[in-house]
């Protein structure tokens, strides 16, 4: 990806203001910060740190969202490295996707399907376009999101700590937008219109405030799988990269979903999301349909649809704990 004048990457793009966590007098430790990407996950609490009976429920939550976080970021990290030594290595930066998809969780029980043969070819079209040079002078710069983020879904939001699952289309095909996160920008980037009407029925719903930024990671750590059903495209030509064997992936992601866990929310916003309930067991899992919310359908349905509340009304009603939708 071609960097912005001043010079900043994507990652960059990600860091909001750190928070502290305020502990009781008697700790040991006076605050908690969130960790960014750049720093060790110091979120967990060491021996000599408070012990959970002295916090209140606030500060266990975001102390807990923290070390989600952390690990989230730590995943990244661990990609974006990957694709650092290839370009020491060798120039151009391409790393296989089957070392892209780092959280262990995910790798258990999607076993071998990235060595399946429809996979493999994905693999061969992937390398091709990044490499080949044929659509830019550097390959790599016109395929989004980043290698890092391709599989930023499944490594933000691991398999056992799934609760809702909401499925995108195609990532977004211009410059710093995609992110690995269905319907999230970056930090820094304008929130398309879709993420707008997704931040306006959140408004009316629960009463959120609109945010000032686009980043759904806070959602995703908790336990929201943001799932495109294709997981990269090229620059400025969406669905460039569909029946390439991305869906036979992310179908082979939502099956796994219905077959190994139970009482999941499916969040299906529009036609094509909603194709996909012929691999989800109704009968295990809950469904939300609601029409698509891009400028030319959310007034068709999706808002008013109350899908934020709805969700964590099951949730607890299931003794799961609820999602805080508040960026």
């Amino acid at each position: 990806m071609a960097s912005s004048p001043s010079s900043k990457t994507l990652l960059d793009f990600f860091h909001r203001p750190s928070k502290r966590v305020k502990l009781p007098p008697s700790s040991s430790s006076t605050s908690q910060i969130l960790p960014s990407m750049s720093t060790p996950a110091a979120s967990d609490f060491s021996a000599d740190a408070a012990s959970p009976s002295d916090l209140t429920p606030s500060q266990r939550s975001r102390i807990e969202l923290s070390r989600l976080l952390a690990a989230s970021r730590r995943n990244l990290r661990i990609c974006s490295d990957k694709v650092s030594v290839c370009r020491k290595d060798g120039g151009v930066a391409y790393v296989k996707l089957d070392e892209l998809l780092v959280d262990e969780t995910w790798r258990d029980v999607l076993l071998g399907e990235l060595e399946k043969p429809y996979a493999q070819n994905l693999c061969k079209f992937l390398e091709s376009e990044i490499c080949s040079g044929v659509y830019g002078s550097i390959g790599s710069t016109d395929i989004y999101p980043p290698q890092p983020y391709i599989f930023n879904a499944l490594n933000s939001t691991p398999f056992d700590r799934v609760k809702a699952v909401i499925l995108g289309q195609d990532p977004y095909h211009g410059p710093g937008q995609a992110m690995g996160l269905a319907f999230s920008v970056p930090m820094g980037v304008k929130p398309p219109s879709s993420l707008v009407n997704i931040f306006k029925e959140l408004q009316q719903d629960l009463g959120c405030p609109i945010p000032s930024h686009g980043n759904l990671e806070r959602w995703a750590v908790q336990g929201v799988l943001l799932l495109n059903a294709v997981l990269t495209v090229r620059s400025h030509k969406a669905n460039s990269h569909a029946k390439k064997g991305w869906e036979q992936f992310t179908d082979a992601v939502i099956k796994t979903i219905s077959e190994k866990k139970k009482g999941v929310i499916f969040l299906l916003w529009g036609n094509s999301a909603q194709a996909k309930l012929r691999l989800i067991d109704e009968a295990r899992h809950h469904i939300l349909k609601a029409a698509h919310p891009s400028g030319l359908s959310a007034n068709r349905g999706f808002f008013g649809c109350r899908h934020f509340s709805r969700t964590n009304l099951i949730l607890e009603k299931m003794g799961t704990d609820p999602i805080d939708w508040q960026l």
